[in-house]
């Protein structure tokens, strides 16, 4: 038998022998459009796998400013309007972290309140009957003395919270460094990230964005989110150490409340200028609905809940009314230690929101009180306009704390006794937002590499129907801007 060595497909793609010229002529006009076709298929191909890539690609969004400008509150007014499904899940786990809050509170009455006593009974005027002591002012008071008439009752009072301490420590023990908060640093810098020794610590790749999470508050949820969804099946209130506090607490509630209600005791936190109403984490106005066994946290006690950030955090949300759009949501932790951590972030990220809380113009940093907040936050504002790397990143200002600024000037606080700059401008919340307003622009038109679009919000991020209001237009911008990044608009 005879085996032809002809290829097969040779064979069948040849020209027939017998092909006139003009037959060849059109076989070759045939072959050159069918791979004109071929090749505009794959490049209309190619182009279409692009933009799928692009459309994948997520929205980064860096929230940046100094430790409690509402970085965290602000992240969980996105999850509240975008991610119920793990708000719900973690709702239980927040319980805890408000506890912990309102002892804190209590605490903090406490110490007060047992300074005052103890300087009064070693000041005790000759003559005095027992009922009615002196107390030398500190630091935050006036100069002149005052007389406090400390009783029995406070005495008791004391007595009767002592243990409110063992439970501040054994929360602080179960939730971990989130809740401790810093009273010192290492860093002087506000802008550490801006120093040449940042040049010599190792870069995160840009493509990977991503983190170690086992860090922040994230993860202090995380680990009581076990015992807590646990805690929320029927059983004896004894089968949990949740439960526990709250029979401490429970326990305790008249007294707390007459401690907070006790007119002498706000005579004290009121000489002292101790306003416990504008810090971060503030319950003692609700003790009466929080400290009980069926207390289930509302969405606006989980947004007001403080916990430290600590690293940086990645949240990932999707937004329905962006098409399902994928969000990256970065919280980092704010105190001038952990700022050498944000540039490591900056080349790779679609907008940044940056907040600044204005009702701190009289306040001092937790952790260096020689510094004021709001000089610290204009250093922080004026280091991230300036960056080259983010010349072209859309930077989004949140003037935050409005209510509190205007709570402060309702009592009378002035301005320019603390912001000489102010001069005599008229001391009323208006004029003094635009006044703050005017002073962001100019930094940022001072000190931008290249001239940018300047985006402002005043913001109370504890409102959460406000902040829901705001950040519809603040999503919308910035998916605008990630999208012309990406060549889809």
């Amino acid at each position: 038998m005879r085996i032809s060595l002809e290829d097969p497909l040779t064979l069948a793609i040849a020209p027939p022998k017998d092909e006139t010229p003009k037959e060849k002529e059109t076989r070759e006009q045939a072959e050159i459009e069918a791979r004109r076709i071929s090749e505009d298929i794959d490049e209309q191909i190619r182009q279409e796998r692009t933009v799928l890539k692009k459309k994948k690609k997520p929205v980064k969004v860096l929230l940046l400013g100094q430790s409690e400008s509402g970085k965290s509150a602000t992240l969980k007014n996105f999850q509240l309007q975008h991610a119920r499904r793990e708000w719900a899940e973690e709702r239980a786990s927040w319980r805890i972290v408000i506890y912990l809050n309102l002892v804190r509170n209590i605490v903090r009455v406490l110490d007060i309140l047992s300074r005052e006593i103890s300087l009064a009974e070693s000041e005790k005027r000759p003559g005095s009957t027992g009922i009615e002591y002196v107390s030398d002012s500190d630091d935050e008071t006036t100069n002149h003395e005052i007389v406090y008439p400390f009783s029995d009752k406070h005495r008791f009072m004391q007595r009767r919270l002592g243990p409110l301490r063992s439970i501040q420590s054994d929360l602080e023990n179960k939730l971990g460094p989130e809740s401790q908060e810093v009273r010192s640093t290492a860093s002087i810098s506000a802008t550490p990230f801006d120093s040449p020794s940042f040049q010599l610590l190792p870069k995160r790749p840009s493509r990977d964005f991503g983190i170690n999470s086992t860090n922040g508050w994230k993860s202090a949820l995380e680990k009581l989110r076990p015992s807590m969804m646990a805690s929320a099946r029927p059983q004896r209130r004894s089968d949990s150490d949740h439960d526990e506090i709250t029979d401490v607490l429970v326990a305790c509630k008249e007294t707390m409340l007459e401690l907070w209600q006790d007119p002498i005791v706000q005579q004290v936190l009121s000489h002292r200028k101790t306003k416990i109403e504008d810090s971060p984490g503030f319950f003692l106005d609700d003790m009466d609905r929080i400290v009980s066994y069926d207390y289930e946290p509302s969405d606006n006690d989980i947004v007001r809940a403080r916990l430290r950030t600590v690293g940086v955090q990645e949240h990932r949300v999707v937004m329905d009314d962006s098409n399902g759009k994928e969000w990256l949501l970065y919280d980092v932790g704010g105190t001038r230690s952990l700022r050498v951590a944000w540039a490591s972030y900056f080349d790779d990220v679609d907008a940044i929101i940056f907040l600044c809380p204005i009702s701190c113009f009289d306040e001092q940093l937790r952790e260096d009180r020689r510094i004021n907040r709001l000089e610290d936050s204009y250093l922080l504002w004026k280091s991230v306009c300036s960056s080259r790397i983010l010349a072209k990143t859309e930077i989004i200002l949140f003037l935050n704390k409005c209510d509190l600024l205007h709570n402060k000037i309702k009592r009378g606080l002035s301005i320019k006794d603390h912001i000489p700059s102010y001069g005599s401008r008229k001391n009323d919340t208006v004029t003094v937002m635009k006044y703050f307003q005017q002073h962001f622009r100019e930094i940022s038109k001072q000190h931008s590499p290249e001239q940018r679009p300047f985006f402002i919000h005043f913001t109370s991020v504890i409102d959460t129907k406000a902040t829901a209001a705001t950040l519809s237009v603040v999503e919308e911008s910035i998916l605008r801007t990630h999208l012309r990044n990406a060549d889809l608009l």
